[in-house]
């Protein structure tokens, strides 16, 4: 009775007081320590038991397994209560059996855990969930044998008729998900039909992130409408799915929905939301969210003070990612590396490299994230000797294994440089030659250093490599044009053409006055496009009297002669965008604009004109960094 109502103190009374203690009492005692989720004094009992020749029971010994398996570093326990097991005889039952796995599984022991499962007879479908709930737990090591076992596992079970439960279908949805076998998973959906478990709000949830992952949010959104009992966690990994896919909008419209309905977000909806905004990068509604999450408490978590660092840093906001990385009271390893690469990003390259020597002083752990903040920013730089340190340090003295962007971290640091040579020969010692990535940022290097030659043999690897990827098709048109080979140029258009490959579409957009105004590269349909133009006309004009470039042909300096007319400009949709900001915003407000396609030369020049003329700080995000234009100059220094 005192157990049932969490009154250990009343039981652990009742016990000393008792006369005489038969083994029912001593396995009440140890059962109670148990439920109230006491695992070290749980064990402590049975040790008492163990010396005072009381016999354990099933139930009791099932119990402590299942507690201790929540217990770390706790290796010395785990193996005497597997002695304990197997001395009174019950190594062989499958409820005890079922907790034996369940706790070497959570703990890392999977070779144990399947030693203990291959041993029982009789297996039920309770340890068969253990033994792929472990499974579960280690589906994201980079180890395909993982998932195989697993499935494997599944359909030894249905083999042998048993029938699974809604454990059984949610941990093996979760092997899907983290080895990104997505066929798999619509096969363990139609068994979740058949099974009638679709109303689970945990499976639905499983089943959200599957689709999620393999960014098919319309699967994803049709699993979250048929889950009837929507709790918090599925919003949250709604609002995910919108997010990994590049729906931000919509997943603001979902957080807008939740709160309709007077949900209680948590701190893993706000994070989700604060990624939206990041995506999107519009400044007032991260505001609001800021605002609203300062209101509901969650600026308190760690997390949505991380997630709230990379929102301005999107937005380029660098001064409120620094009052919130202040505000921070617990910060743990992605606080630091979320504002050195905040930092590193917006042309503070040495704050960013101090602010990792002061992460090191203070002892908090550096992870890979980490070093490429640092490498970024002595890449920005054109750090050679200081960025190779780093490089060398993160191998040699912490073990990591650099990756693909690691690697193109080092490749951009030896163009900045002008070391390209150097830069195609890391390419070659890497061991990820074949990543496109790499010979991405050795062609940018190329570009910006004038090696037209080294450039088309790169262009043309690209093509090797990415035969069907639009990009590389328009790069080496663009190379081929560059080293005047016009009939080449002609020849890559042309395939490109055969194949249906158009270039994507360049998107310029910004939020003004609470509305996000966009123009397309190239689109007069838009009815702001007149307008956008006059201005940017009126601005030019105007930038042409005031600065030291009066003497000059503006359109000489910013578009290399080109006609001045419509049609012209409308191919730089970021200046319209920024002539529109220029005109409505406040003369003391930053313009911020946001780009999905690498900013033209002809745009850079003339917006370095323009910040100056109008006294005015501009800032535009690109895939390839942000770029702060300020009387005159950029921060990235010509080299992007």
């Amino acid at each position: 009775m005192y157990a049932k109502c969490g009154m250990i103190d009343e039981v652990r009374l009742v016990f000393d007081r008792a006369q005489e203690r038969d083994e029912v009492s001593w396995n009440l005692l140890l059962s109670a320590y148990v439920q109230m989720g006491w695992p070290e004094v749980a064990v402590n009992v049975l040790v008492w038991m163990h010396r005072s020749g009381v016999k354990l029971d099933a139930f009791a010994l099932g119990g402590i397994l299942k507690a201790c398996s929540e217990l770390e570093d706790s290796e010395d326990v785990r193996m005497m209560l597997h002695g304990c097991v197997v001395k009174v005889g019950l190594d062989l039952d499958v409820f005890v059996g079922s907790a034996m796995v369940d706790m070497y599984a959570k703990n890392g022991g999977l070779e144990e855990a399947i030693k203990v499962f291959d041993c029982i007879p009789g297996q039920n479908v309770v340890i068969y969930n253990a033994m792929i709930a472990g499974f579960a737990r280690l589906g994201n090591e980079p180890c395909p044998e993982i998932r195989i076992e697993a499935v494997r596992l599944y359909a030894n079970l249905l083999q042998k008729r048993i029938r699974p439960s809604k454990f059984t279908l949610k941990s093996v949805l979760e092997v899907c998900n983290l080895t990104n076998a997505v066929r798999c998973g619509r096969q363990i959906h139609a068994h979740v039909i058949l099974g009638g478990f679709e109303d689970d709000e945990f499976i639905g949830n499983a089943l959200i992130n599957l689709y999620a992952k393999a960014q098919l949010v319309d699967d994803s959104l049709r699993c979250f409408h048929r889950t009837p009992k929507q709790e918090i966690f599925t919003w949250t990994s709604m609002i995910t799915a919108f997010v990994q896919d590049g729906h931000s909008f919509k997943a603001l419209n979902l957080f807008r929905e939740l709160l309709y309905l007077e949900k209680e977000p948590d701190q893993f909806t706000m994070s989700g939301v604060m990624n939206a905004c990041s995506a999107l990068s519009v400044p007032i509604t991260c505001e609001q969210i800021h605002c609203y999450a300062v209101k509901s408490g969650f600026d308190q978590f760690t997390l949505c003070g991380n997630s709230q660092i990379e929102m301005y840093r999107c937005t380029g906001d660098l001064k409120a990612a620094k009052k919130t990385f202040e505000k921070i009271s617990c910060l743990d390893t992605f606080s630091w590396s979320q504002m050195i690469l905040s930092h590193a990003v917006h042309g503070h390259e040495r704050e960013a490299l101090l602010l990792f020597k002061k992460m090191f002083d203070c002892g908090v752990i550096v992870n890979k994230f980490t070093f490429l903040a640092v490498l970024i920013a002595c890449s920005h730089q054109g750090l050679v000797d200081e960025g190779f340190r780093h490089y060398e340090s993160m191998v040699s003295d912490y073990g990591f294994v650099p990756d693909v962007n690691h690697i193109a971290c080092m490749v951009d640091l030896l163009g900045h440089v002008g070391k390209v040579a150097d830069a195609e020969d890391f390419i070659m010692r890497s061991g990820l030659e074949n990543d496109a990535v790499l010979w991405h940022a050795l062609l940018r290097a190329c570009r910006i250093n004038g090696d037209k030659n080294r450039g088309v043999k790169i262009g043309e690897k690209l093509m090797t490599l990415e035969p069907y990827a639009a990009s590389s098709y328009v790069m080496l048109y663009n190379l081929y044009m560059d080293a005047g080979k016009i009939s080449l140029a002609m020849r890559t258009r042309g395939q490109m053409r055969e194949r249906g490959m158009t270039k994507e579409a360049g998107i310029n957009w910004a939020e003004f006055g609470g509305s996000i105004h966009q123009f397309a590269d190239g689109d007069n349909s838009c009815s702001q496009k007149p307008e956008s133009f006059t201005r940017l006309e009126e601005l030019l004009v105007r930038v042409k009297q005031k600065t030291e470039h009066g003497g000059m042909n503006v359109w000489e300096l910013g578009f290399q002669a080109r006609k001045v007319g419509e049609n012209s400009i409308s191919k730089h949709g970021e200046l319209l965008v920024v002539a529109l900001g220029l005109s409505t915003l406040p003369n003391t407000a930053p313009v911020r604009v946001m780009k999905n396609q690498n900013m033209s030369w002809e745009s850079h020049e003339t917006l370095k004109m323009l910040s100056e003329g109008e006294n005015r700080e501009i800032i535009i995000r690109d895939p390839a960094r942000f770029h702060h234009f300020s009387q005159g100059s950029c921060s990235c220094r010509d080299y992007w």
